[in-house]
This record gives C-alpha cells, structure tokens and sequence, in this order.
C-alpha cells in the first residue's frame, strides 16, 4: 500500500524532529526587539491518523513568545507537521489531496474513511491547494524555481511529482519541508 508510512510511528518522529530543528533556530534568533524567546505551544488535537501512532508532541504547535517587558511579541515557527489552522496534520492534507485525483473511487472512499476526511473537507482543501496556496509567498517561490511550470490545477500532486526522492513518504516530507513556510502568517503574504 503506498501510503502505509501513515501508520509508522517513526514517520511522524521524523517530523517531529524537523519542527523541532526549525523551531531551535527560530528561537536562537530571538526576537526583533532583541529579548529572548520563550515557550509558548499552542494545543493542538490533529485529525486523520490511526489511534496511538502519535506521541504527545502532536498534542501542541511550537511556539515562543517575547520574554521582554512591554514585547511579548509571539513567534511561530514554520511546521512540517501542521499546515497552519487546519485540525488535519499537514501529511493528511498533502497526501489525501495528492492522491485525490489518481485513485479508483472505491480506494478513494476506503482511504477517505480510514482518515475520516469528509467529501467537503476534500474539496476545501483542494480549494485551499489551487485558489489560496498558489497565492501565496511560498508558491510563487517554488514555482519560480521549478520548470516546467506547476500544473496548479494538480496542486499538491504536480508538486509531489516534481520532487527527486523514490520513496513516496521521502516526497511527502520534501514537500512539506518546501511548503513550511505557507504554515505562518508571514509565509502566506
């Protein structure tokens, strides 16, 4: 099965450790006011994985937040893990998103139940993937980069495609290392 990586607890502490290296840099760059970052994780309860395959840290969003008087600036770092708001981690959205468009209708139900990602959810994200995302810094970085042009209209599949490891789970995560950045605030302008 091409996406049995999903249930494969080291996947997700692969990810783990990348949120974790981003956010280590991000707070020792500190703040623009120069004080010192300090914790601040926003709770999260993700969506779309197989019960216990997660370990507590998917249970918050790395965060830090000013500790100057007067400051208290927060800073989020990018995430490989979680895209931006969305209850889903980012490796559901990608994947199930990706795969929309090339499975028979039956393993698109299967798969669909299995996560239990709703038809209306699918197509938010596929609207999120093709009106909002390519809107967005991150895209237009990318697609700088890349030739030939991004099918946008494939969004994030066209992107998984372009993408030089074999294995589909070392795609995925490639991918959400490049989208990162669309997973802040500042990422999105």
């Amino acid at each position: 099965m091409c996406h049995a990586f999903l249930a494969d607890t080291n996947f997700y502490q692969l990810l783990t450790r990348i949120d974790e290296s981003i956010a280590e840099e991000v707070r020792a760059g500190g703040c623009d006011c120069g004080g010192a970052l300090h914790s601040a994780r926003y709770p999260r309860k993700p969506r779309g994985v197989v019960r216990g395959v997660l370990d507590e840290s998917y249970q918050s969003r790395l965060s830090f937040c000013c500790a100057a008087d007067g400051c208290r600036r927060r800073s989020t770092p990018p995430s490989v893990r979680f895209l931006g708001r969305k209850v889903y981690l980012g490796v559901i959205v990608v994947l199930i998103s990706a795969l929309h468009d090339g499975l028979s209708a039956s393993r698109r139900r299967r798969l669909i139940k299995t996560l239990g990602v709703t038809v209306q959810t699918l197509r938010r994200w596929q609207h999120w993937w093709r009106e909002q995302f390519v809107q967005t810094r991150c895209f237009r970085s990318l697609a700088g980069l890349l030739m030939p042009p991004i099918a946008t209209e494939h969004l994030p599949g066209s992107l998984l495609e372009k993408l030089s490891a074999k294995a589909l789970s070392e795609r995925v995560v490639q991918l959400l290392i490049l989208i990162a950045p669309s997973t802040t605030a500042t990422g999105l302008l």
